[in-house]
C-alpha cells in the first residue's frame, strides 16, 4: 500500500521527499495531509480511488512518527464507525501489503484530496475535540456526494469505499 505524503506534510515531518510509488492499482493508494483543525495538528487521509477520507485529530509527535501504525489505527477505526466488519478492514490491510511512503499520487488525486479538506472545514461542527478517531467528522464527508478519480460522475465515498471492499473480497 502506498501512503502519498503531500509537500506540506512532508515539510512538517522534516523528511526528505519520498519517491514516485509503482502501484498500479489506485485502490491500495491514500494520500495523506496534515491540517490544522481548531488549532490542533490533524491527519487527513484521502483513498485515492474513491475519495473516502478519514482524519485523526490532535496528533502527537510520538503518533507523527509512526505515521503507518497511525494510518493503519485510523483507518480501522474509521472503517468500523462506517460500519465496515472487522474482517473487511483487515483483509483490505491484508490484500494492500506494506505501507510505502511516498509521494502524492497525481493533480487529479491531489484535487480531490483539496476538496475533501474543504468538506472537512466546512463540516466542523461534527468535530469531537475530545477523540483522535472523528466517525461523525468522517461520516459526514463521507456521505456528501462529491467526484472521485476512480469513478465516474457524483457519488458518496462512502458508497464507492463499500463498492470497493466487495469488489476485492470477490
Amino acid at each position: 500500500m502506498e501512503l502519498g505524503l503531500t509537500f506540506p506534510l512532508q515539510r512538517f515531518l522534516k523528511m526528505k521527499i519520498p519517491a514516485y510509488g509503482p502501484e498500479p492499482d489506485r485502490r491500495f493508494c491514500w494520500d495523506l495531509h496534515v491540517i490544522d483543525l481548531r488549532g490542533r495538528r490533524s491527519l487527513l487521509a484521502v483513498h485515492c480511488h474513491s475519495r473516502y477520507a478519514f482524519v485523526c485529530y490532535d496528533i502527537s509527535p510520538t503518533q507523527w512518527a509512526d505515521l503507518p501504525g497511525l494510518f493503519r489505527e485510523g483507518l480501522l477505526e474509521s472503517f468500523a464507525a462506517a460500519g465496515f466488519l472487522e474482517t473487511q478492514g483487515k483483509e483490505y490491510l491484508r490484500q494492500a501489503g506494506g505501507m510505502e511512503l511516498t509521494r502524492t499520487h497525481g493533480r487529479r488525486e491531489v484535487a480531490f484530496l483539496n476538496r475533501a479538506w474543504e468538506d472537512v472545514l466546512a463540516l466542523d461542527l461534527c468535530l469531537d475535540i475530545d477523540r483522535r478517531a472523528q466517525p461523525l467528522l468522517d461520516h459526514a464527508v463521507n456521505t456528501r456526494p462529491s467526484r472521485c478519480a476512480g469513478f465516474g460522475g457524483l457519488g458518496t465515498a462512502l458508497e464507492r469505499m463499500a463498492a470497493c471492499l466487495a469488489e476485492l473480497a470477490v
